[in-house]
């Protein structure tokens, strides 16, 4: 069965509020998405007056894309593997070179039961700027449904992009 996301008014809200300080600095945003397949994209192009901040996504779920779309090597896509910090740091940068873009932020995770060996919930994100250094977080969330942790790393990246936007004059 297919799983749907309902977003709660204060996710809806603060994606509001992140848009606008990124309007009014003047940056735009690019993503590099595998875990949340698209959803912060189609969350960043739903606010209105604020579509010029966002560039472009990129929606890299398999290995081969994140190789040929965003550089990712096929070394660290084997070796720690698409699900690591070395990877999300790698789509984030990888995404910021191929965008007209200030700010890119990467997810890569574990979005429900998978493979024997990957680990529900584990998500990492990334947030790469121009002239700035990268930076990454990795949580392993509670919620182990495909939802649940597509939700909790939307609101993950926003967190590490808030983050990086306070660092901007």
């Amino acid at each position: 069965m297919t799983e749907t996301v309902t977003l709660s008014a204060d996710l809806d809200a603060r994606v509001h509020r992140f848009l606008k300080a990124a309007c009014a600095r003047n940056l735009r945003l690019a993503t590099a998405e595998s875990c949340t397949g698209g959803l912060l994209a189609s969350l960043f192009t739903d606010v209105p007056g604020c579509s010029h901040a966002f560039e472009r996504g990129f929606v890299v779920y398999s290995n081969a894309a994140k190789h040929e779309l965003l550089g990712v090597p096929q070394a660290l896509l084997e070796d720690p593997g698409p699900v690591s910090e070395p990877v999300a740091r790698a789509l984030a940068e990888g995404a910021l070179a191929r965008a007209i873009a200030d700010i890119a932020v990467a997810t890569t995770g574990f979005a429900g039961a998978g493979a024997p060996g990957d680990e529900p919930g584990l998500v990492h994100v990334a947030v790469a700027a121009r002239n700035r250094p990268t930076r990454h977080r990795r949580v392993n969330f509670p919620e182990t449904d495909r939802g649940g942790v597509r939700l909790r790393a939307v609101e993950l990246s926003l967190d590490v992009l808030e983050e990086a936007l306070g660092g901007w004059g």
